[in-house]
């Protein structure tokens, strides 16, 4: 019967000792937003030396 007691007073010892009665403060946490922006990109400039690649050619035929 004694150890009966004894267990009890030591269950009740460890759950007061690992509950607390002081209020706590709950942080409110702020989460700030940032938007990322990619700098703006020109079009490349177009190339007016280029040579154009695409040739139509004609043959001509002379009858003598």
């Amino acid at each position: 019967m004694k150890k009966v007691f004894l267990s009890l007073a030591l269950v009740v010892a460890l759950s007061v000792s690992f509950v607390s009665c002081k209020e706590t403060k709950t942080e409110e946490t702020t989460v700030e937003e940032t938007e990322v922006v990619a700098p703006e990109v020109e079009a490349p400039a177009v190339d007016t030396t280029s040579v154009d690649t695409t040739t139509t050619t004609t043959t001509t035929t002379t009858a003598e």
